[in-house]
């Protein structure tokens, strides 16, 4: 089963990567290390994934952008 995030940071880890350590909600902890390159991919597919779902979390009406016709 998944784990929900409660918490997570970025750091630069001083030699050219990132660490990203993330908390799930019983405040156990994952620590990864992920290049420049791998957290670019990652910060796209979640700018991707975020556009895609965008209008339905926001509670955006496709019929709102319409204009009323009199």
């Amino acid at each position: 089963m998944a784990r929900t995030v409660s918490s997570f940071t970025v750091a630069a880890d001083g030699k050219g990567d990132y660490l990203l350590n993330f908390e799930d909600e019983d405040g156990e902890t994952i620590e990864l290390t992920a290049s420049f390159e791998q957290l670019d991919l990652i910060a796209d597919a979640i700018g991707e994934a975020l556009d895609t779902d965008e209008e339905d979390a926001l509670g955006v009406d496709d019929d709102e952008d319409e204009p009323v016709e009199e």
